[in-house]
């Protein structure tokens, strides 16, 4: 009797010391990281005993927040620009910056659409009447979207037909409800969802160039466990998973 108390007694010192261990980890991460961080997470929370909490939004709109002091421990985002802002504003823990990942634009019609985009002067015909992008002032996606339609001089043309959106997913879901004719998005994005197929993909020779980089906050409370999760997401393990979600590599 004496040692099955003992036992059990011993269990709860473990389990709670372990618990004791763990840290929840809030990662303010870009919308079109939302599955693939998802799947990491699992793998992740089980092997270090650390939890994940995630805040998804567009770049632009994250990066307000942690300005404005909102408790995140590490952020993803899907443009240098954003980062940039916050580093100026020494809001990085110094030294943790990394550009990990990269992606490639793509023009998406649902899937059961006749709609042919073979070049990308075909937005500007009539077929297409409304075109839906992120937020091109302001969310990632969508500034790269512009800069590309500015390169091929066609930015005045489609201007009009453009229906902005929150953030990339947003984009996204107003083509697969038809919404929208046709929507410009991360390759990614298309990926992930069965209602939409890829109408044209942008040669990355006349992409702008897309970076995500991540980075510690500067007041995370955590930043041991921050650190750590960091520099998971550039391992060997985590890095296939992305690729496997259509994610190019930094400098690839």
């Amino acid at each position: 009797m004496f040692k099955k108390l003992f036992t059990t007694a011993l269990l709860a010192l473990i389990l709670s010391a372990a618990s004791a261990r763990a840290t929840e980890i809030l990662v303010f991460g870009a919308a079109s990281l939302t599955d693939v961080l998802q799947e990491l997470a699992g793998t992740y929370e089980k092997t270090t005993g650390d939890k994940l909490v995630f805040s998804f939004g567009a770049s632009n709109a994250l990066a307000r927040q942690i300005q404005a002091g909102a408790p995140a421990d590490l952020f993803l985002s899907a443009d240098e620009e954003k980062m940039d802002s916050l580093e100026k504003s020494r809001l990085l823990l110094a030294g943790t910056r990394k550009s990990v990942l990269s992606n490639t634009l793509v023009v998406v019609v649902t899937t059961g659409s006749s709609l042919q985009i073979t070049k990308p002067e075909d937005l500007a015909t009539p077929r297409v009447r409304i075109l839906a992008l992120a937020e091109p002032q302001s969310v990632p996606a969508g500034i790269y979207a512009k800069k590309y339609l500015q390169s091929k001089k066609l930015w005045d043309k489609v201007i009009d037909k453009v229906v902005p959106t929150e953030n990339v997913r947003a984009a996204l879901a107003a083509v697969e409800v038809g919404n929208a004719d046709a929507g410009i998005v991360y390759k990614t994005d298309a990926g992930i969802s069965k209602k939409v197929k890829i109408a044209y993909e942008v040669p990355r020779a006349e992409s702008p160039k897309i970076s995500y980089p991540f980075a510690v906050i500067g007041k995370t409370q955590h930043a041991e466990a921050a650190r750590r999760l960091l520099t998971w997401l550039e391992s060997a393990e985590a890095l296939a998973v992305f690729q496997k979600y259509g994610f190019l590599l930094a400098g690839s």
